[in-house]
């Protein structure tokens, strides 16, 4: 039996029919049509399909698209969305300290390390790996991913 949901995502609602089953990693991209979040292991266990939940890092691919009606998610598309195109500074730092190669954990460790930079809180490089021991990536060093969390810090706090 079909379910008719109502999802909030990056400001925009999107209304749909759905299986009661649909995980919300696939409404994400296949009804809302956004494909920066990614699908790896489907188990939770990569990260990559790593969205916000009102705010709070989350795997959509282990959650129902129903359980995300009534609140708030965001996905990867949003980071930049509000500043007329430029990159997040995340985003810039990513790039400035070679913290990807292939892209595909990418949006992943964004969305994980974005509202802990937003904090503004002083983390030291241990804690930034406690930060993303749940994010995986089999191209780069995580040095680099977290080079790049430092100097985003680095410059939240100098605004």
């Amino acid at each position: 039996m079909k379910r008719d949901v109502e999802i909030e995502i990056n400001g925009e609602t999107y209304a749909r029919t759905i299986d009661p089953r649909m995980l919300l990693s696939d409404f994400i991209r296949h009804e809302a049509r956004l494909t920066g979040t990614h699908v790896g292991c489907e188990h939770g266990i990569c990260g990559a399909c790593t969205i916000q939940l009102d705010g709070e890092p989350v795997r959509s691919c282990t959650m129902l698209a129903a359980q995300a009606e009534g609140h708030r998610v965001r996905t990867v598309e949003a980071l930049a969305a509000g500043s007329g195109g430029e990159l997040h500074p995340l985003q810039q730092a990513f790039h400035e300290a070679h913290g990807l190669q292939c892209g595909f954990c990418t949006p992943g460790f964004l969305m994980t390390l974005e509202p802990l930079v937003a904090r503004g809180e002083a983390l030291d490089r241990e804690q930034i790996r406690g930060e993303i021991s749940g994010n995986l990536c089999r191209c780069t060093s995580y040095q680099q991913i977290v080079d790049a969390v430092v100097l985003a810090i680095e410059r939240h706090g100098g605004e």
